[in-house]
């Protein structure tokens, strides 16, 4: 702890009330949040108790300041705390990165002829939603079910619109071409009210229905519409008996957590009407002193935030807060949700599979990492380095004939890709194809802030390129003083297959090649092409950007509430283009020299 605070008068200070404290260090960085029912009581424990585990001493040792924020109760603080620590990301809490949007599947009701599709986004659109699915696999898997039983259309409208005679998926029985009007429409809303019902879980209910249509058909010799609801049954009843959570009514998540050691993993199971909608994974960054119930208190907070909440959630263990946690759900909800802990039957069943699965999945990151340390050792030992390296930074620039050029920055360290420290840069100083220079401006962006900011430099800096680019990038480090760092290069042999590769080492001095199977190879090839597929991403996007800018926007003085008013006068860009200068001029907001800019510009200089 710094001497600059005062800790004794701090204490006899702080409120009793709930609320939330923020430890900071002498940076202002937040070290950790926390909640309290009692502040002054929770915050005092830091400082007046001995046992503290190594964690907890270390944050003691850096805490320069205190904040608190108070609130109306446990409950405001506990949603608080979760806030507050998604926006700081406090390296001494439990932390869980997710900041997907989750994918549904969409039923266009407005159309005669309704298509099932993948949805991500905003829920706004008329007609129906399902989800959200766990995984996009989920959702392909569902709607291929769909498609195998009632044979609903998924291709785009255009495509329908378009088509003259039935597709591939009629051919091999997944659509029942609608398009070229081989179904009628009574029959096709038929099929897509049973997708809609099977997607609402009513299994049987659908059943039920084709039974009693089978049935019909065969009394009025309709033999083979009967056997079309006959082997739609069949794989109904097929579908259903594959699911282990067929019976179950309503909502609810099966969420199962699993602490080895430093290591945790939780597994989340979305149950929707009956259905597995898929299970999601999570490695919570956790220290050496969290349990399970802890675990669980942290991630069912974070986890709900921007999430569907189900009627029931169902718990590998008890959790810290638990009835605060029910209210916080319940209000959010706005209907009573409730949190089991203990169950018997076929839902522990679910709870012990869940368990089994997130032991497993700590096993397999294990081996991974484990394979990881031997490719790093493999590298040490191959390229004669003085020890093992913990951390690689790879660089690599894209551009289309030397325009548009994108430098990119990826991380890879013992736990894989460390996606906090990808970098773009957009090159502003280097001329047109110079990658000698482009490479400069973008090492020294990268490492003067590194710098500057006294973070971790790494191991390795690998360079996508030739002597060249590595002699660019010695230069570099060298003008910051950064002599800690390795500079290696990785380029491509003259026919630029896989595994010709040259190595550049000993500060550009030397040019190795690896044994096609050496895993130190491997390692950099992976590391190699995630820097290009990074930075070939970026410019791609920064081409097509360029490509659907408008004219409009090279004129000086002309802003895009002016711009506007222009189109909508006008009826668009072409509109534009037709007018006169006079006619642009009417416009309020354009006076006699913008409107000329703006006609210069499509038709050359005026009379």
């Amino acid at each position: 702890m710094r001497d600059s605070l005062d800790i004794k008068s701090y204490i006899k200070s702080t409120t009793t009330k709930p609320g939330v404290y923020r430890m900071l260090n002498t940076k202002g960085e937040v070290l950790y949040v926390g909640k309290a029912k009692n502040l002054k009581k929770r915050i005092s424990t830091y400082f007046s108790k001995s046992g503290h585990t190594s964690r907890i001493k270390k944050m003691i040792e850096q805490i320069s300041n205190i904040e608190t924020t108070i609130t109306k109760s446990e409950a405001d603080a506990l949603l608080l705390e979760n806030v507050q620590i998604k926006k700081y990301k406090p390296k001494f809490n439990i932390l869980m990165r997710d900041d997907k949007s989750y994918p549904y599947i969409y039923v266009d009701t407005s159309h005669a002829y309704p298509r099932l599709s993948f949805y991500r986004g905003k829920r706004k659109k008329i007609g129906k939603m399902f989800g959200p699915f766990s995984s996009v696999n989920s959702v392909r898997e569902t709607i291929n079910i769909l498609q195998k039983i009632f044979k609903i259309r998924q291709c785009s409208d255009i495509f329908f619109r378009n088509r003259k005679r039935p597709c591939l998926q009629y051919q091999i029985q997944r659509c029942s071409a609608p398009c070229v009007g081989l179904i009628k429409e009574d029959s096709y809303k038929n099929d897509i009210n049973m997708s809609i019902k099977f997607l609402d879980g009513k299994n049987e209910e659908i059943i039920n229905l084709l039974i009693k249509k089978m049935e019909e058909f065969s009394k009025i010799c309709k033999y083979e519409e009967a056997a079309l609801c006959r082997d739609q049954i069949d794989s109904l009843r097929q579908t259903v008996k594959s699911s282990d959570i067929s019976n179950e009514k309503g909502d609810l998540d099966i969420i199962a957590a699993y602490i080895e050691n430093t290591s945790s993993c939780i597994q989340v199971f979305n149950i929707r009407n009956g259905i597995n909608y898929g299970n999601e994974i999570f490695y919570p960054k956790i220290n050496e002193d969290t349990n399970i119930s802890t675990l669980l208190s942290y991630f069912i907070a974070q986890y709900y935030m921007n999430r569907h909440i189900p009627k029931e959630v169902i718990l590998s263990g008890k959790t810290n807060d638990e009835a605060i946690l029910k209210k916080i759900l319940s209000n959010k909800k706005r209907s009573s949700v409730k949190i089991s802990t203990s169950v018997r039957g076929k839902r522990q069943k679910w709870v012990s599979m869940a368990i089994n699965n997130a032991k497993s999945s700590i096993i397999l990151r294990r081996l991974n990492k484990k394979d990881i340390l031997e490719r790093f050792i493999s590298l040490q030992e191959d390229l004669n380095l003085c020890d093992v390296p913990n951390t690689i930074e790879c660089f690599d620039i894209s551009h289309t004939s030397g325009e548009l050029p994108i430098g990119s920055c990826v991380s890879f360290n013992l736990n894989g890709f460390n996606k906090d420290e990808f970098r773009k840069f957009n090159i502003k100083t280097t001329d047109r194809g110079d990658d000698y220079a482009a490479m400069t401006e973008v090492l020294s962006r990268r490492y003067i802030r590194l710098k500057k900011e006294e973070r971790e430099l790494p191991d390795i800096c690998l360079i996508d390129g030739g002597v060249g680019q590595v002699n660019a990038a010695i230069k570099v480090l060298e003008s910051l003083q950064i002599y800690t760092t390795n500079v290696i290069g990785i380029s491509k042999g003259k026919e630029r297959k896989p595994g010709d590769e040259k190595i550049i080492i000993d500060s550009g001095k030397k040019i190795i090649t690896l044994n096609k199977n050496s895993k130190a190879l491997h390692l950099l090839q992976n590391i190699r092409d995630e820097a290009h597929r990074f930075a070939i991403t970026a410019h791609r996007k920064k081409r097509d950007k360029k490509s659907i800018k408008s004219p409009l926007e090279e004129i000086p003085g002309l802003g895009p509430k002016r711009k506007q008013v222009l189109l909508k006068y006008f009826g668009g860009i072409h509109g534009v283009i037709k007018a006169g200068e006079d006619e642009i001029q009417k416009i309020p907001g354009i006076n006699k020299t913008l409107a000329n800019a703006i006609y210069i510009k499509f038709h050359g200089e005026t009379n």
